[in-house]
């Protein structure tokens, strides 16, 4: 009998069914999304209420609100190494477990503790990295290849759905339990996490990297419904084991390191800015006082929304690299617009602006659906989980680094509610275009096309394996 190989345990992996083991792995990773970033962005409900309540300095709240973004970079770096080397489940449970109990703990906090306030907003930022990056991992590899770029550009919209959770909450909750009442909801992140756990398996291909040839064997028997000893046993070691070594990630190939972060440096910049700075230029514009202007901004993030779900429909027919490029530049576009018209309206009342940032929210944000899968998918399996780290923490850079140049560029030295003059709309608005540019760059100069790609075990090989469109390899 001849030796069976780590490859055609794949092959046999990659033809299962979505069935409902599937359907269940799928839902508990989407509640870990859905709830990690539910718990990160409540507290934007709750300082309304405690910032007066605590008599709370500018300093003060920018060290609270900018800490969690701190911490995302920080645990998108060491759980994307760790995920390597530990593997996707129980990293995705731990971060899950300390973004719940940080999140739900701030309601249990004495009046005026900002410090440790700031201590626990920078474990939920932590937290929520820690969970979404080996979680994003573990569905691209589960997913098999023939549904995995609709699919896993699908999974992304999840996030969204945490954030209008959210506003939900607090608009249900804040009134009838106050700010505490709804802290404390950040705890029911630990059901989701307790039912990943029981339920979620490890990543197959994970664990065929790894070696570990007998746990894979079992669970692509039970995926396939299929009897053991119909499911091959991989005789030959892999040649390397995942390691967590983050420098790997750029001795493997520079341009994807580069392209990585690029792209979602990018288009964190954008997205951070036009929500960051657009309630101020609608107030400006329409004289309106920022609740007002808020409320102008529900079209944007419905149409962000909106994007992200079209994305997972037209990604399969257009290919990443296709719709990465159309994305960014269209993107651009938009955002160059809609800084110029910023002082126009519509003949109704209705802000021109708003149609034009909601028409770039449609490409920015729909473009995160597309890119966060594509970087595991580019990297391979050995890697995959360092480079959703290495996307992570460049998007937490991008977040915190956008606006802030934003700020400067406008004059400003608040960088949390940022005031501008109408002067200042348009230059600002075309620098965010511009950090859509190298976006498409990257894209078209960087990349390799992942859809209709079987995920390579080893890096090399998913930089230089061919696909159905774009470049055969990349040198």
């Amino acid at each position: 009998m001849a030796e069976q190989t780590s490859e055609e345990l794949l092959a046999l992996f990659d033809t299962a069914p979505l069935n409902p083991r599937f359907w269940l792995s799928f839902a508990i990773m989407a509640g870990v999304w859905l709830l990690d970033f539910f718990d990160f962005f409540l507290i934007a409900f709750v300082m309304a209420v405690i910032g007066p309540e605590w008599h709370l300095t500018y300093g003060q709240g920018a060290l609270i609100l900018y800490g969690a973004g701190v911490g995302a970079i920080v645990g998108s770096l060491a759980w994307g190494a760790l995920g390597d080397v530990f593997g996707r489940k129980m990293l995705t449970v731990i971060g899950t477990v300390i973004c719940g109990v940080a999140a739900g703990a701030i309601g249990l906090l004495p009046t005026g503790a900002w410090i440790a306030l700031a201590i626990l907003r920078f474990f939920v930022g932590f937290g929520l990295a820690a969970g979404v990056t080996p979680s994003l991992t573990i569905i691209v590899e589960q997913t098999p290849t023939r549904w995995r770029t609709g699919l896993t550009s699908f999974y992304v919209v999840f996030a969204s759905a945490g954030t209008l959770l959210a506003s939900f909450t607090a608009a249900i909750l804040l009134h009838a339990f106050g700010w505490r009442g709804v802290a404390l909801t950040g705890f029911l992140a630990l059901i989701v996490a307790g039912l990943a756990w029981a339920f979620v398996p490890e990543s197959v291909r994970w664990l065929t990297a790894k070696g570990r040839f007998a746990e894979a064997r079992e669970a692509v028997a039970r995926q396939l419904n299929l009897p053991l000893d119909r499911v091959p046993l991989p005789a030959t070691l892999p040649r390397a084991e995942p390691r967590g070594s983050l420098s790997e990630l750029y001795s493997v190939n520079p341009r994807l390191f580069w392209q990585t972060i690029l792209i979602w440096f990018g288009s964190s910049a954008a997205a951070y800015g036009y929500y960051l700075w657009g309630p101020t230029i609608v107030s400006l514009a329409l004289h309106v006082t920022p609740a007002v202007a808020a409320k102008y901004f529900i079209y944007v993030a419905a149409t962000g929304v909106v994007g992200k779900i079209i994305v997972s429909l037209i990604a399969p027919q257009l290919g990443r690299r296709a719709l990465g490029i159309v994305f960014g530049f269209l993107a651009a576009a938009c955002l160059c617009v809609a800084g110029y018209f910023n002082a126009v309206l519509l003949a109704n009342g209705f802000p021109l602006f708003i149609i034009l940032t909601a028409a770039a929210a449609f490409f920015v944000e729909g473009g995160f659906s597309n890119l966060a899968p594509y970087t595991v998918e580019q990297y391979g399996v050995r890697c995959g989980s360092r480079a959703s780290g290495l996307g992570q923490a460049a998007n937490g850079f991008g977040k915190i680094l956008g606006p802030l140049a934003l700020a400067l560029l406008a004059g400003s030295s608040n960088i949390i509610a940022p005031q501008a003059t109408s002067a200042a709309v348009f230059p600002a608005f075309v620098f965010l275009a511009i950090t859509m540019v190298p976006v498409a760059l990257a894209y078209l100069f960087l990349g390799v096309e992942t859809h209709g790609r079987e995920m390579a075990l080893d890096p090399h090989a998913a930089a230089a394996r061919p696909g159905r469109r774009g470049p055969a390899r990349l040198a």
